[in-house]
């Protein structure tokens, strides 16, 4: 694979094709662990697991806010809701009023809506990203 030289670097720098590309990436990694709540959803003692958004989001913000490159990549070592920092263990503490008798608490109405709310994150990143590169693709051929 090809690096880019500073100059294309600098380029993309300077649209919001970094913040779009972080956005994509948490939302990836969050929709994951989502799906992973949903595959056990009737496994005995597992917990639903799920990544700070409000962290990402404070992280993000103060990365635009200071023109630095934003926070990346989100993987299995960004933090989860209770603190830990790895996707595959710690689990997410969350309120739920419902007691289940295997100990499971995975509420399948909340897991299939923020799924879809991620998902609509994802999907509005990626448009836009697509249009920053159609954007940036006039630009450099000349085209108006």
């Amino acid at each position: 694979m090809v690096r880019p030289t500073y100059q294309f670097r600098a380029l993309f720098d300077g649209t919001t094709v970094p913040v779009l590309e972080n956005v994509v990436n948490f939302d990836e990694a969050r929709q994951a662990l989502l799906a992973g709540n949903i595959a056990n959803y009737d496994t005995p003692l597992y917990q639903a697991r799920d990544m700070d958004v409000g962290v990402f989001k404070k992280k993000l913000a103060e990365a635009i806010e200071h023109k630095h490159r934003p926070p990346g990549p989100f993987g299995p070592e960004y933090p989860l809701k209770n603190g830990s920092k790895s996707a595959v263990g710690g689990d997410w503490a969350w309120d739920n009023p419902i007691l289940y008798h295997d100990f499971n608490n995975v509420g399948m109405e909340f897991q299939v809506t923020e799924m879809a709310k991620n998902n609509m994150e994802f999907n509005t990143a990626l448009s836009i990203m697509r249009h920053q590169m159609l954007l940036l693709q006039t630009a450099i051929s000349e085209r108006v």
